[in-house]
């Protein structure tokens, strides 16, 4: 898959999700990114932005 490889090239990697973290337990194939990417989803807003960068920095 795709993303396997993604993730196994790039160690830091994360995923940036548009939508509301209020819907992502009500939309599968966010769900399935959300398990692909180990839990590393991040809200596309200022908040989620800063600590997926903190994430990263690690």
């Amino acid at each position: 898959m795709w993303i396997d490889r993604l993730t196994a090239h790039f160690r830091r990697s994360l995923w940036i999700n548009p939508l509301k973290p209020d819907y992502w337990g009500y939309t599968q194939s966010v769900g399935m990114i959300r398990q692909l990417m180990g839990n590393r989803m991040y809200p596309l807003t200022l908040g989620g932005l800063e600590e997926a960068a903190r994430e990263l920095a690690r």
